[in-house]
């Protein structure tokens, strides 16, 4: 368990903040400027803050009162930066080697050539970071930061800089990160598909403070306020239920309701957390009419709330708490009230199974 307590400040600006990360992967997400990169800074050493307590599964890693401050290089931290910073004159081989100085154990062959098959990278063993694309070196980066057997992998926004294909192409391997090496990931994000699909655990900033922690569909989903700069969205609990292969289709049932996704990777009985952005959402009464839109969820309005230029409706679909934005407009010509009986539609294809948090079976629903 990694927790912080502190109390910093860097010119005007004041950092003064508390949370927990445990097993599977935490996302800090916020406006720019909230102080995300600043405590992951501090999480790894490489800032000393001015007051509070840092520690680690029981260690001690700065406590103020105490003047204890452990230096990064033994805290044991794996850190990917945004640009990867691999060492330009070396090759692949040779920067995750370079990782394998800092293990307190030996090497162990077989779990390093597994970890290079599973990210891929086996066929780049031998190239200099100039000769790799951007989803290669993340890939490598995320390697480097593995061989050096660290107990804590902090990602400051590690995706950041590649296109959405790239992004596709590295977000399994970090699955794979968060599921299968078994230490806790502190995960820098503003990309709501990312933190959608990749976090256990989500800790707002805003203003060099929390301002929420917990799963991400109580801190991301429903009515809460949201970061700046990430759209709002809801988070739905759903099994997988069977694939519609001639159709492309995944059909997974929710609390809320029978649900169509595009095909996914996910198997029949996996747990799946779908995330559908609040603007995708067709809000209706009545009856609909003949639509392209395969999904439909009933409810009732449980508030309404102006932002802007919108009105954000708050549904209650069978305990499943789901966010949908109109514009004021539609808003007075539906007559939308508080207790509304109302339709909630999206096309499957609103659905980006990129941000798809899968668990496989037997993990009971949430």
């Amino acid at each position: 368990m990694f927790e912080i307590d502190i109390r910093h400040a860097q010119g005007d600006f004041k950092l003064e903040a508390a949370f927990t990360a445990g097993d599977g992967l935490t996302a800090l997400v916020g406006p720019s400027g909230s102080g995300k990169t600043t405590l992951a800074n501090i999480a790894a050493g490489l800032i000393r803050p001015e007051e509070g307590r840092v520690t680690f599964n029981g260690e001690t890693w700065f406590d103020s009162e105490r003047t204890i401050f452990l230096p990064a290089d033994r805290r044991r931290i794996g850190y990917v930066f945004q640009e990867g910073r691999l060492f330009p004159h070396m090759t692949v081989r040779q920067n995750l080697n370079y990782a394998r100085h800092f293990r307190p154990t030996r090497t162990n062959e077989a779990a390093d050539a597994r970890l290079i098959e599973l990210l891929g990278i086996g066929h780049l063993l031998e190239r200099r970071p100039a000769g790799l694309s951007g989803g290669e070196k993340s890939r490598v980066a995320i390697g480097r930061a593995l061989f050096s057997a660290p107990s804590l992998l902090i990602m400051d926004e590690p995706l950041s800089a590649l296109d959405p294909a790239r992004k596709a192409e590295i977000l399994p391997h970090l699955e794979y990160v968060r599921d299968e090496i078994g230490i806790p990931i502190l995960y820098v994000s503003h990309a709501m598909e990312e933190v959608a699909r990749l976090a256990n655990r989500v800790v707002s900033v805003a203003g060099g403070r929390v301002v929420a922690e917990g799963e991400p569909g109580a801190v991301l989903g429903g009515a809460r306020p949201m970061p700046d700069d990430m759209e709002p969205a809801t988070f739905i609990s759903a099994r997988i239920s069977h694939h519609l292969e001639s159709e492309g289709l995944t059909v997974a049932n929710s609390r809320a309701g029978r649900i169509f996704l595009k095909r996914s990777a996910a198997e029949p009985g996996d747990w799946v957390r779908v995330y559908i952005s609040a603007q995708d959402i067709i809000l209706g009464i009545g009856e609909p009419g003949n639509l392209s839109a395969l999904n439909r969820l009933d409810g009732r309005i449980l508030g309404l709330a102006e932002r802007g230029g919108s009105v954000w409706v708050t549904v209650d679909c069978s305990g499943e708490v789901v966010l949908a934005q109109v514009t004021r407009h539609s808003a007075a010509r539906m007559g939308l009230a508080e207790g509304q009986p109302v339709s909630l539609l999206f096309k499957s294809v609103s659905i980006d199974t990129q941000g798809l948090f899968r668990r496989q079976a037997p993990d009971a629903l949430p």
